[in-house]
């Protein structure tokens, strides 16, 4: 059953690398002029929502903010490109990803995990300090993420229902943060099968996973390609913020 809330050649690690593509939708100029198309929707002037335990405060991001933190995250394209990891089965996911912190999440044949470095060995870049403000706001000011994973949805791209436990607590919640544009997020149980109910996640939205919640199974059905002109060329960056160990 499902319910939708509409309320709004490869090198190591089996990837392939997309380098000038993968920065286009990190450029522009036309950051702030999806606001006045994309928040108007029926969660407007809604501050806070909860889907199975998923605490969902959209809009949380003003459309300067959201300008800032993609102007940010270009400078961690660019220091660690954006990259096609391979699944255990062998299967290239639909979305790209880079990571920053002092570690990135990575997936290959022999499995998901976090590691220390870039496929292409260098060190992953520093999170930007406007998602560890984000952070200290809505999680905790004791300790921060040790991973900030990004993961960009192009026209097509999506991320089957999956749990973030490659952690070592999960006590910590998992800070998730959408630009761009609106994903279908569908969630799920603690366990595999069962029913799922569906929202729209719009950019700027913000979403803490945490307690009864951190194991949910939960995925991205597919974007709405088109729906902000946050990026230059469309698609949807999501964000996630972890403690890993």
């Amino acid at each position: 059953m499902l319910g939708v809330a509409h309320v709004c050649g490869p090198p190591r690690l089996g990837v392939y690398r997309e380098g000038e593509k993968a920065l286009q939708a990190l450029e522009g100029d036309g950051f702030c002029s999806f606001f006045a198309k994309s928040v108007q929707r029926e969660c407007a002037g809604v501050t806070e929502l909860d889907l199975r335990g998923f605490r969902i405060m959209p809009g949380y991001l003003t459309a300067p903010q959201q300008s800032a933190l993609v102007g940010a995250l270009r400078k961690v394209v660019t220091a660690a490109p954006l990259f096609s990891p391979m699944t255990p089965m062998g299967r290239a996911m639909s979305v790209r990803m880079t990571s920053a912190g002092r570690y990135g999440w990575v997936s290959d044949k022999t499995g998901y995990r976090y590691a220390r470095t870039h496929p292409d060995g260098q060190a992953w870049p520093d999170i930007p300090e406007a998602v560890m403000s984000i952070w200290r706001d809505l999680v905790s000011d004791a300790r921060g993420p040790d991973c900030c994973l990004l993961n960009y949805y192009a026209e097509g791209a999506r991320m089957g229902l999956h749990q973030d436990r490659d952690e070592a607590d999960f006590s910590w919640p998992v800070l998730s943060i959408s630009l761009g544009d609106e994903g279908l997020l569908r969630v799920g149980g603690t366990t595999r099968g069962g029913s799922t109910v569906s929202h729209w996640l719009c950019s700027g939205d913000v979403v803490v996973m945490g307690g009864d919640a951190r194991q949910t199974y939960h995925g991205v059905d597919r974007i709405k390609f088109g729906s902000s002109s946050l990026l230059k060329g469309g698609g949807r960056i999501n964000l996630t913020c972890r403690v890993v160990d």
